[in-house]
């Protein structure tokens, strides 16, 4: 089988040839993993690396010997016609409706696979039942390693933590970090090695942080950085280059865009600035620290309806270079910096329901090339963006149309086209 599909790869685009190197993968892994008793084909010796493979794709029905005759050939070098292809994947799958029963033990295929041929999904582990819990969380990984998860306790209006026992998590420690409230929750590895969490005090109405006392945070130490009308809403932290954090926030009270620069590693006071006052702006911020070591901010213009970008002009960001990127909407926005230097946004395009991304053409981020990546009804809310280990974006998003979980791999570093996963 292997041999087969090598002969027939290259001819194809490389798209194809991913997608048909999965579908073999997946195929081969839901026949039943025995071999058998005893050869099959005359022509496929127990030294070829593919034996146990050609007898088993031909006990389920996928693929068929090529001669007649006790015992038939297998002809393993030759080479697989397309049309032939197609039938074999036809079987593989159960596409015509009649799944073989060696493959799927008489089940639905796509509902009901049995546990003995499905793929390992990912672990599963409930880390806070006591309530209501776990709402606005954020995640980060800390200098040991482990996890560390910041998110409300709806039920007692808590702030909480937890710390994962493992890299798996799971197990975990949890801990109440502030009573009075932790809502739109974001966290950061300090350069200390300790979280350091901005939120909104909704009891208060007031930006604050929490800086753990200890790896594990068992504990914090609290401070407001804002009380000056309803602020702190939709925060978002990272870490600059001077070590010290930098928060984005909305002041819903002036419907500002406003940052905080904390004034030392624990942050027990900072700097505050007003970047954007133009209209209803500063909803969903999202910062990250650019290549050129200033902070750049996607925020959304509710006035207008676009999407924004700030780039800071200095460590503190006590003023920032405004630009819009996208006229459609940019709400749940979350950014990153690609492997290029460039900021990378994703975020949902209120006007026609899409999932998009914005690429910076720079490293102000003054313009961005922008790419409609999911269409296919209401969808692309709650976005979060990241760069995978091969360099490209990965972006996780909510199908509101279905109340499906997805998530869309870049194919390149401007994501444009792209691979789209689905729960």
């Amino acid at each position: 089988m292997e041999l087969t599909l090598r002969l027939v790869l290259p001819k194809l685009s490389r798209r194809f040839r991913i997608r048909i190197a999965a579908l073999a993968a997946t195929a081969l892994l839901l026949v039943p993993l025995v071999a058998l008793a005893s050869d099959v084909f005359g022509d496929v010796p127990n030294t070829l690396p593919q034996h146990d493979a050609i007898n088993r794709v031909y006990a389920a029905g996928i693929m068929r010997a090529c001669t007649a005759g006790t015992p038939p050939n297998f002809c393993p070098n030759d080479p697989v016609l397309r049309a032939q292809q197609a039938s074999q994947w036809d079987r593989a799958l159960g596409l015509n409706g009649t799944p073989n029963a060696a493959v799927y033990v008489g089940r639905s295929r796509i509902t009901d696979i049995s546990s003995a041929y499905r793929l390992p999904g990912p672990a599963m582990t409930t880390v806070d039942s006591a309530g209501d819990v776990g709402a606005f969380t954020s995640v980060a990984i800390g200098a040991d390693g482990l996890a560390i998860v910041s998110y409300l306790d709806n039920t007692n209006s808590d702030l909480k933590v937890a710390h994962c026992s493992n890299v798996a998590c799971s197990a975990a420690t949890t801990n109440i970090l502030d009573g009075n409230g932790g809502t739109f929750t974001s966290i950061a590895i300090g350069a200390d090695g300790l979280g350091l969490i901005s939120y909104l005090d909704f009891i208060n109405a007031d930006l604050k942080v929490a800086h753990c006392s200890n790896i594990v945070c068992t504990s914090a130490n609290l401070t407001t950085l804002d009380n000056i009308g309803t602020v702190g809403y939709s925060t978002s932290i990272a870490i600059g280059v001077d070590g010290l954090g930098l928060i984005s926030y909305y002041d819903i009270t002036n419907d500002d865009l406003k940052v905080a620069h904390c004034s030392n590693i624990a942050c027990t006071s900072a700097i505050l600035a007003t970047l954007d006052s133009t209209g209803i702006v500063g909803s969903y911020t999202s910062v990250t620290i650019g290549a050129d070591g200033l902070g750049l901010i996607s925020y959304y213009d509710q006035t207008n309806q676009d999407l924004k970008v700030a780039h800071c002009t200095s460590l503190a960001c006590g003023s920032a270079t405004l630009a819009t990127l996208d006229n459609n909407g940019g709400l749940y926005t979350t950014i990153t910096i690609g492997t290029d230097g460039l900021g990378f946004i994703s975020y949902y395009d209120a006007t026609n329901g899409d999932l998009t991304v914005a690429h910076c053409s720079n490293t102000v981020c003054s313009s961005a090339a922008l790419a409609t990546l999911d269409s296919s009804g209401n969808i692309g809310l709650h976005s979060s963006v990241t760069i995978g280990a091969d360099g490209l974006g990965l972006i996780s998003y909510y199908d509101l149309t279905n109340g499906d979980f997805k998530v869309a791999h870049c194919a390149n570093v401007t994501c444009a086209p792209f691979y789209r996963l689905s729960r």
